[in-house]
């Protein structure tokens, strides 16, 4: 089973493998790209709401690698339903792969390359320079804010 981000619907992904989704992709998306979701649904496509319990799961995952600040809540949903169906994601999203790589979901990419290897981001002061693990409104130290830093 493939589960279907929006860039898979706006690229014109094609698979003979049955495919799955979310209601919210579909929120996402105009014009063409909208028409062929409602004509995949039409035709059979899955459409499939993730239980909250793994949701959470897919959040708790997001939350331990820095990613869970860049995932929407379509996002997130679709990882935890990729997770429930023991499917293939398909996305060109980094962070979605990155986590669903954490979770040992499998992931087809599209129009770009995929991730190389998963990534634990950490959180730079942009006063002090002190990182931390999460990411929080302001730093603990001086107030300044936090940015996303890539680990070394």
């Amino acid at each position: 089973m493939y589960v279907l981000d929006s860039s898979a619907f706006i690229n014109e992904y094609h698979t003979t493998e049955q495919t799955a989704t979310i209601p919210l992709v579909r929120e996402e998306l105009e014009d063409e790209s909208a028409y062929r979701y409602d004509a995949m649904e039409g035709s059979g496509m899955h459409i499939h709401i993730p239980t909250d319990e793994t949701i959470d799961t897919v959040k708790r995952a997001a939350r331990e690698l820095g990613d869970l600040e860049e995932l929407s809540r379509t996002d997130v949903r679709l990882i935890a339903t990729t997770f429930e169906l023991d499917g293939t994601l398909v996305t060109d999203d980094y962070a979605m792969q990155n986590v669903a790589e954490k979770l040992n979901v499998a992931v087809e990419v599209i129009a770009r390359e995929g991730i190389s290897e998963q990534r634990r981001w950490t959180f730079q002061c942009q006063g002090c320079g002190r990182e931390f693990d999460e990411r929080l409104d302001r730093c603990e130290i001086c107030g300044s804010e936090l940015t996303r830093k890539n680990p070394t």
